[in-house]
């Protein structure tokens, strides 16, 4: 016998009311609140009336992008990118509606906003940023992506790893190579001679922060097995911001463990990284050298221009707008791996001799 929707209520322990705000996605629901349904649904595997959920499957021509921080140029480009290539011409679409969803990296916000979208029967969906990898996060985040696809709206993750979704669900994934572009930065600062190298890394529990610093670890395991626990303890956790970078490398410096290189997360800690090195009487390149990750367009005018990784993010963009369109297939496993490229500049170069200035 099919599961009724007043026994999702019963094992939620909610109203049906409140089951029906949360299947229809008309209203808020507290994020604890709509957890709890997901789950009930699920467990129960209730499946809502078929012409209701035909009704509601008319989508509009709404498309939703879900960025961490619009004040951030890795999204900013990312988002303005998008909107561009929304009309094959580039000129724009007027029968196409772009919102940018600020979520500050917030997961009960990207489901808020879902929920939002869901609502209004968005016809595409765009999550960009890497992803927070906690399991009841990733749990109500599936489903109710999942639910959305299942009743027509495209969705494409953009820089972060793939859901478990039925394959047949309009659900494609556009990744950035974050691992390997890692590994070659690292490689870089190798072969330049470094030993001593610092890594200033994103906050913990987010797959752009695993995956960028495992490629870090990787090049430094290939070089010497040895070399990951040396500069273990030279390894910090940070935001993405500016500060953060500055923090962090205050901590390192006031740790007084020598290092003569520094790997940061991205270009604006990158930036940070840059300020407190200078307070501390530290030159870059000579004294230590500096490297960023995305290759954002203020990295070629610092003083000295900054070695860093590019991550294609215009052309994330025009794909996701593709993607999310229709007017280009999803590829076999509909997972698409952008290359990152490493970008050699004047804040990099070998570490001072033995003796000379610290």
């Amino acid at each position: 016998m099919a599961v009724t929707l007043a026994e999702v209520a019963a094992h939620a322990g909610v109203s049906s009311a409140t089951v029906s705000r949360v299947l229809n996605g008309g209203h808020p629901v507290a994020g604890s609140t709509r957890t709890r349904v997901e789950q009930a649904i699920e467990e129960l595997g209730y499946i809502a009336n078929g012409p209701a959920r035909a009704l509601a499957a008319a989508t509009s021509d709404l498309v939703g992008v879900l960025v961490h921080d619009v004040a951030d140029s890795f999204f900013g480009i990312l988002a303005g990118s998008f909107q561009k290539a929304l009309a094959p011409t580039g000129q724009g679409d007027g029968r196409r509606l772009a919102v940018v969803c600020n979520t500050e990296g917030v997961p009960s916000a990207e489901l808020d906003y879902l929920a939002l979208l869901e609502g209004q029967r968005a016809g595409g969906v765009v999550l960009t940023g890497g992803a927070v990898e906690e399991p009841h996060h990733s749990a109500a985040l599936t489903a109710r992506i999942s639910r959305m696809a299942l009743a027509g709206t495209r969705v494409v993750l953009c820089g972060r790893p793939p859901l478990s979704v039925p394959a047949a669900l309009p659900v494609a994934t556009v990744m950035f190579d974050d691992h390997g572009g890692a590994f070659r930065l690292a490689e870089h600062l190798l072969t330049l001679g470094h030993r001593r190298i610092a890594y200033v890394a994103g906050p913990p529990g987010l797959s752009t922060t695993r995956e960028r610093l495992a490629g870090h670890t990787a090049a430094l395991r290939r070089h010497d097995p040895a070399l990951p626990d040396a500069c273990a303890p030279l390894t910090v956790h940070a935001g993405f911001e500016r500060s953060a970078g500055y923090d962090a490398t205050r901590e390192l410096l006031r740790r007084g463990a020598p290092f003569t290189a520094v790997a940061a997360a991205n270009d604006t800690v990158a930036a940070g990284v840059a300020a407190a090195l200078g307070e501390a009487g530290k030159r870059i390149p000579e004294d230590v050298s500096v490297a960023g990750f995305d290759d954002l367009p203020f990295s070629v005018d610092t003083a000295p221009a900054l070695t860093t990784v590019r991550v294609p993010l215009r052309e994330a963009g025009v794909l996701a707008a593709q993607l999310v369109t229709g007017r280009r297939a999803a590829p076999p496993g509909r997972i698409t791996t952008l290359p990152t490229e490493l970008m050699v500049r004047a804040s990099t170069a070998p570490p001072p001799r033995e003796g000379s200035r610290p």
